[in-house]
């Protein structure tokens, strides 16, 4: 198989985007550390859809970003060129399916972490503010993005309820816009460049990043047989 790749990068840090599989993603202080784990990443993604993984997986930088974001923290602003392209109604559908699985699926996991203030990691600074390290405090970050994203593109939306029903509203809101399947390229905060097809990618690669921060401290914490591992990390 071949994975197409962007890579954004500020200097030597690294993040690796799968453009054909909306939401896989590694970093690496280096290009090169970053392609060695995208076939893990892959097959992790794979079987979060009920596919096999290939054996051979081969990485193709299709598209590169240099930025300067802190990219070793994942603050990225990159819009990949195909999503400029306009949805048909059935790719929308199957990326919002995706986008809402990936949040059921966040529930899942974060229910299952037994003490849900627990921490494993020391305190962290980032550009958006402490790192979250508990279980209770990376779901609410993850969560309440929800907001944020969709106001990106001109859609008024909450973070009220779990990341599922806030991210299901937000996505019912969207379709009442008769030109929605449009994809307009917008210029949002900070003159970032936003598109539907880049919110739905950022939903589901959001929660892969929360998602296995919490599962890699809960298994830390209280071992991999007492947590739930639904996106196959």
């Amino acid at each position: 198989m071949t994975v197409n790749c962007v890579w954004e990068h500020n200097g030597n840090d690294t993040l690796l985007y799968a453009v054909d599989h909306i939401g896989a993603y590694t970093r690496g202080e280096s290009l090169e550390v970053a392609i060695e784990k995208m076939p893990q990443e892959i097959t992790s993604y794979l079987k979060w859809l009920g596919a096999d993984a290939p054996d051979d997986i081969e990485v193709v930088i299709a598209c590169e970003k240099e930025s300067d974001l802190a990219i070793k923290d994942a603050d990225s602003d990159v819009l990949f060129p195909s999503e400029k392209a306009l949805l048909t109604a059935q790719e929308y559908e199957n990326l919002k399916a995706l986008a809402l699985k990936s949040a059921r699926d966040f529930i899942a996991l974060y229910e299952s972490v037994p003490d849900k203030s627990a921490k494993a990691t020391a305190e962290r600074k980032t550009f958006y503010g402490q790192v979250p390290r508990s279980a209770d405090e990376m779901y609410e970050h993850t969560k309440n993005v929800n907001e944020y994203y969709f106001a990106e593109i001109e859609v008024d939306a909450d973070n009220g309820g779990n990341i599922f029903e806030c991210r299901k509203r937000g996505f019912e809101t969207l379709e009442k816009k008769l030109d929605f399947l449009g994809n307009a390229v917008i210029e949002g905060s900070y003159g970032e460049l936003w598109s539907l097809r880049k919110v739905l990618r950022r939903f589901i690669w959001h929660d892969r990043i929360h998602a296995r921060a919490m599962y890699r401290m809960a298994v830390k914490v209280f071992g991999a047989e007492n947590v739930a591992n639904p996106f196959y990390f």
